[in-house]
């Protein structure tokens, strides 16, 4: 299972955040942990993480085995920093820092991508969705009224096609299936346990929602692409293959 892999092959370098600095936040942030998973992203991954910083949410960086040393880009700020010793793909660090979380007293747990195209000032509006529909999980949405995107048509085609895949192997229909940003409570990380370690996880997600019957609402977000992340970014051929991997999912899980 992925939770045994992920603790045999981790190796932890953690930086202690300095509460006393931070005493005029609202209390509510130091329960919302940021989980950034982390792959070959020293370019942008400070930035990134400096403004989850600024909002006074605890950050913690899973690098997934990168080899342009994230690490130093982040040495001085006071975040958790954790480190797989093989590179084993996003679901698979989105569930060590998950554990890592709980393990910390998280209340409130944001899947948040290092790439930069996320806005950390949509948190706050996830967290009042969240208690005012005492739901389980918030997916960010890039294509509900009231987001704002600049999104290419052919990415939008392509991920309007993927919900529909995803539908038809979770049974839950959302506008925005492959959306990284997302809200789980405390409740949803004990009955979702990430075992994709690929492009399917967020597909794996969905499926544990509907069978463990988790509340769920959608929250509009905004997605901003720039050059460097649409190179990084999931490629529209891709597609393929998540639609391969998601009937490989369906058939032996």
């Amino acid at each position: 299972m992925l939770t045994f892999f992920a603790k045999e092959l981790l190796k932890i370098s953690v930086y202690i955040r300095d509460y006393e600095t931070n005493r005029h936040l609202e209390p509510v942030n130091s329960l919302v942990y940021v989980i950034i998973p982390c792959y070959n992203e020293a370019v942008v991954i400070r930035n990134t993480v400096t403004d989850v910083l600024k909002k006074g949410y605890i950050v913690i960086v899973v690098d997934d085995c990168s080899s342009d040393n994230p690490k130093k880009q982040l040495a001085d700020l006071p975040i958790y920093y954790l480190c797989h010793r093989v590179n084993m793909g996003q679901g698979a660090a989105l569930q060590t820092g998950i554990d890592f979380a709980i393990k910390k007293g998280a209340k409130y747990f944001v899947t948040f991508d290092a790439d930069g195209q996320h806005d950390i000032n949509d948190i706050p509006g996830m967290l009042d969705l969240m208690a005012k529909n005492n739901a389980d999980i918030i997916f960010g949405s890039r294509f509900l009224p009231g987001a704002k995107t600049n999104i290419s048509r052919s990415r939008s085609f392509a991920l309007n096609f993927g919900r529909y895949v995803s539908y038809l192997a979770s049974g839950i229909l959302l506008s925005d299936s492959f959306n990284g940003l997302r809200l789980l409570s405390a409740n949803a990380v004990k009955k979702i346990n990430i075992t994709e370690d690929r492009n399917v996880h967020p597909v794996q997600i969905q499926m544990l929602t509907a069978s463990k019957k988790l509340k769920y609402a959608e929250f509009p977000v905004s997605i901003h692409y720039t050059d460097y992340s649409r190179s990084k970014g999931l490629k529209n051929r891709d597609g393929i293959k998540i639609v391969f991997d998601i009937i490989l999912h369906k058939l032996f899980s």
